[in-house]
């Protein structure tokens, strides 16, 4: 998400925003293959299963064997709408005019969370106006770490987008279980841990805003030569798991 696209920040969006310590946690974490086996992680704490409806709108925009969204379907862990099917819940999409905030908790517990499945490079064929909800809302910076998109700023899978919006709202166990269902899930809560907590802090939208001003203001000014990402020579030139929302 994000779907953090539209809000989130009004600035550039380049590298240099990513935090010092961002570089040396991906030399650290190792990245899993993206041929994402069924594999679950064998965590000893998995986190609890989510009480509230999760659910989303599946556009078909990405290969199935590597889309979470898919993968969570298969674990009976997601519900799949249909084009058309109003969601009383929090949807996180780029036509949200807030973020997600601590203030959502209680949407969510009554109504329950949802996400859009959809590419960015496919954004203005997205029919959003057939994906309504009352509480649309976008996703803060953040960086992915599934294995398609790994280190890039926003570019998050279904499942990332859903546990951040958990995470911030106060369902952390919530997100530490979804994330669980992946070999690689632990990497995105380490790579976010600060600025999931920042967010958490926070009351409404406006103050996740300024939370995430604050924050990318504070890395920027932490000098460092280092390449912060691979080059572009080195990405893989393919969006299978594609950008959430």
């Amino acid at each position: 998400m994000a779907p953090g696209k539209k809000n989130a920040t009004r600035g550039k969006r380049s590298n240099h925003h990513v935090p010092k310590n961002y570089a040396e946690r991906m030399q650290d974490l190792s990245v899993q293959s993206s041929e994402e086996s069924d594999t679950t992680n064998s965590s000893d704490d998995e986190g609890a299963e989510a009480e509230f409806s999760v659910s989303m709108w599946d556009l078909n925009h990405c290969d199935p064997k590597k889309c979470s969204g898919r993968k969570l379907l298969r674990h009976n862990l997601i519900k799949n709408l249909k084009l058309g099917q109003r969601f009383q819940g929090l949807v996180l999409s780029p036509v949200g005019t807030q973020c997600v905030s601590p203030n959502d908790k209680d949407i969510i517990e009554k109504f329950g969370l949802a996400v859009i499945d959809c590419s960015w490079a496919k954004i203005d064929e997205t029919p959003f106006s057939r994906m309504k909800s009352p509480h649309p809302r976008l996703l803060p910076f953040l960086v992915a770490a599934n294995p398609i998109n790994y280190g890039k700023p926003y570019q998050l899978s279904c499942v990332e987008a859903l546990a951040a919006a958990m995470f911030i709202t106060g369902h952390k166990r919530e997100a530490k279980f979804y994330l669980s269902k992946f070999s690689w899930g632990h990497s995105f809560l380490e790579l976010n841990s600060e600025a999931l907590d920042a967010y958490a802090l926070c009351t409404d939208s406006k103050s996740v805003l300024e939370a995430q001003t604050k924050y990318l203001q504070d890395v920027e000014n932490e000098k460092d030569t280092r390449s912060m990402w691979p080059s572009s020579s080195s990405d893989s030139g393919t969006d299978n798991e594609t950008n959430k929302l």
